[in-house]
């Protein structure tokens, strides 16, 4: 078997790896379109001259630290774009000129639909020469164009590097331009064990790069038959990895169950209810998540414009009478607020418009955090829509009573806390 084949094979048999523990996440996939509206957002603030030239608290910082908490592999992508005031950069916020130009990459790299397309556009970017604007920003694009653009960080140079004996460097656009070339090469040698997503190749490079796991060896049959017996003892670990597979279904899990509490709440009011449609075949007791629930969204909210992010919410009530939105649920368990908020907001400012309530669901301690993001820019619709905080204490103290005792919203309504 082909070394590279054979690790590849190895890593994505461990639940610590990048494979199992994000690629595979099924939390990873929401978040796409949301990165997506955010940085749509970044760029109509550019062009309109009202981005301003404080990174803290704008909207770029926003869809930054969302891409930051996507896990391990993302951890750190906000720190290029942190304003450093004694290298005065990176040169966005006070160049208005490369500030412009920065939109203009970013809208065009929106709106493109192949390759040559947005390495033009990188290409162009690279000719202004913005002190510190580099591959970093291939982070936001990779939730543009996943299948184009892989992602950038340290590990997964290193990772690089180490896998093909080559010398690419930070900082440097057309050293990324030539990686990623490496990366489209590798990811069709060994399509059938990664995936069209880069996501993969570059989950793999990272946990290379982060020293999870070493590169084979080149040219050395002595080092690679050791490195052959020590892939055989770490696929011998990985398999007994039991605290690392309990703290990811641990997690996962717990987002799952409050979705089960929030269904089983919503039935007993006699509400039809609506489970995100990537979350419904999960297991839950002695069935699936979905059980009981609607297969599919009434035609107002299937033929909306923001249907595909709708659709993912975790928890819908419907009236069963005339298939209206009563109340919208986003559970948040560990991520980050900001994809939760822009599902609620497609479906507020959209094709439910009259509904009763939104609902952040979250941990009691994260209600201050929770707080805190919503006084963001980006998020000052919110205010007129009512959003309210609903903790998971709460709710597993009363959801019982409310089931039997109430008939409509007033329970919930009851224990949520207002976030304006």
């Amino acid at each position: 078997m082909n070394p590279i084949e054979s690790l590849i094979r190895r890593w994505r048999e461990d639940s610590g790896a990048t494979y199992q523990s994000w690629f595979l996440w099924e939390e990873r996939l929401k978040n796409f379109r949301s990165i997506r509206r955010g940085v749509s957002k970044v760029v109509s603030e550019i062009q309109s001259d009202t981005f301003g030239n404080v990174y803290k608290g704008s909207t770029l910082e926003t869809v930054v630290r969302s891409v930051a908490e996507q896990r391990q592999i993302f951890k750190g992508a906000d720190h290029a774009f942190l304003w450093k005031p004694k290298l005065r950069i990176p040169d966005i916020y006070e160049s208005s000129e490369n500030q412009r130009a920065f939109g203009r990459f970013l809208d065009t790299c929106s709106c493109c639909s192949n390759a040559a397309e947005v390495i033009a556009a990188i290409q162009a970017l690279d000719k202004c020469r913005i002190k510190g604007v580099g591959p970093a920003s291939a982070n936001l694009l990779y939730f543009l164009h996943p299948t184009l653009v892989p992602p950038f960080n340290t590990a997964i140079v290193k990772g690089y590097n180490s896998l093909t004996a080559s010398r690419i460097k930070l900082g440097s656009w057309p050293d990324y331009l030539a990686m990623r070339d490496g990366m489209m090469a590798l990811n069709s040698q060994f399509r059938n064990l990664l995936s069209n997503d880069l996501g993969a190749i570059a989950g793999l490079l990272f946990d290379i790069g982060s020293e999870r796991y070493q590169a084979p060896p080149h040219g050395d049959e002595a080092a690679l038959a050791a490195w052959a017996a020590d892939m055989a003892v770490i696929r011998t670990a990985s398999a007994t990895d039991q605290k690392a597979r309990a703290t990811i279904s641990s997690n996962d899990r717990t987002h799952t169950q409050v979705q089960g509490w929030l269904r089983d709440l919503g039935l007993a009011l006699g509400y039809h209810v609506w489970i995100a449609s990537n979350d419904q075949g999960r297991s839950l007791g002695d069935g699936r998540l979905g059980d009981g629930c609607l297969d599919s969204l009434p035609a107002a909210i299937r033929n909306a414009a923001g249907f595909e992010a709708i659709r993912l919410i975790d928890v819908l009530w419907l009236n069963p009478a005339n298939e209206e939105v009563v109340a919208a649920y986003e559970v948040e368990h560990t991520t980050s607020i900001y994809s939760g908020i822009v599902r609620l907001l497609d479906l507020a400012l959209g094709p439910a418009q009259r509904l009763s309530g939104l609902f952040l669901v979250a941990p009691d301690d994260r209600e201050s955090e929770v707080r805190a993001q919503l006084r963001r820019p980006a998020f000052s619709r919110v205010a007129d829509l009512g959003v309210c905080f609903l903790s998971y204490g709460d709710l597993e103290r009363h959801r019982e009573s409310i089931g039997r005792f109430g008939s409509d919203m007033k329970g919930i309504e009851a224990l949520a806390r207002a976030l304006i």
